[in-house]
């Protein structure tokens, strides 16, 4: 077995492509996930930043929100960011009509907390789990989180806010690492791939 894991993007709407290019600067097998078959051929998934709504509607209309909330349930490693943590919440404080979600982590998340789009800011992170210095968070019409249950860790906050959440094989972020150049994060995610695999196998 290669010790290169292969990590899909949910490819449905939203920034795919700057994820596909920070996973492949992760030392990772980067690829679009769109439908079922593609998503049993790789060893994690990233949901990224978009419309959550939207995400969840496109999901459900492609036929991969039931195989994809199987395999995260079965511990399918998965990251998601902005919207993609909107979708891996177990509970959405304020949803949309109709909108759902994949879970996996037991927290409660607000849409739009830090504000709209005109909103948006950068603010440097002191992350879990990353080494070295702060990373630079992109925030964009970003949700937080109100509260985690207890199997839930907390690794970072901005201004009293949880931004950052990790329960077991699944990670999320409200901000936008794919935006900034620095691959940290992705490089977390691909390690805790490739530490699944090694279970697994």
């Amino acid at each position: 077995m290669t010790d290169t894991p292969v990590i899909g993007v949910l490819a449905l709407q939203g920034d795919v492509r700057e994820h596909l290019v920070a996973l492949a600067a992760a030392d990772a097998v980067a690829r679009p996930v769109r439908r079922p078959e593609e998503l049993d051929e790789v060893d994690g998934l990233v949901i990224p930043g978009g419309e959550s709504t939207t995400i969840s509607k496109l999901a459900v209309l492609f036929g991969v929100m039931e195989p994809l909330r199987a395999r995260v349930r079965d511990g399918l490693p998965v990251y998601g960011t902005c919207a993609g943590m909107i979708m891996l919440a177990d509970k959405i404080l304020d949803p949309r009509s109709g909108q759902e979600t994949v879970g996996g982590i037991d927290m409660i998340v607000r849409r739009n907390a830090f504000g709209r789009q005109n909103e948006s800011f950068e603010a440097a992170v002191d992350l879990k789990g990353v080494p070295g210095e702060p990373v630079e968070g992109v925030f964009i019409r970003a949700p937080w989180v109100e509260s985690v249950g207890a199997s839930a860790e907390v690794l970072a906050e901005h201004e009293g806010h949880i931004v950052a959440v990790r329960q077991g094989n699944a990670l999320a972020t409200s901000f936008h690492p794919e935006l900034t150049g620095d691959h940290r994060v992705h490089r977390l995610f691909a390690d805790m791939v490739r530490a699944n695999r090694e279970t697994e196998s």
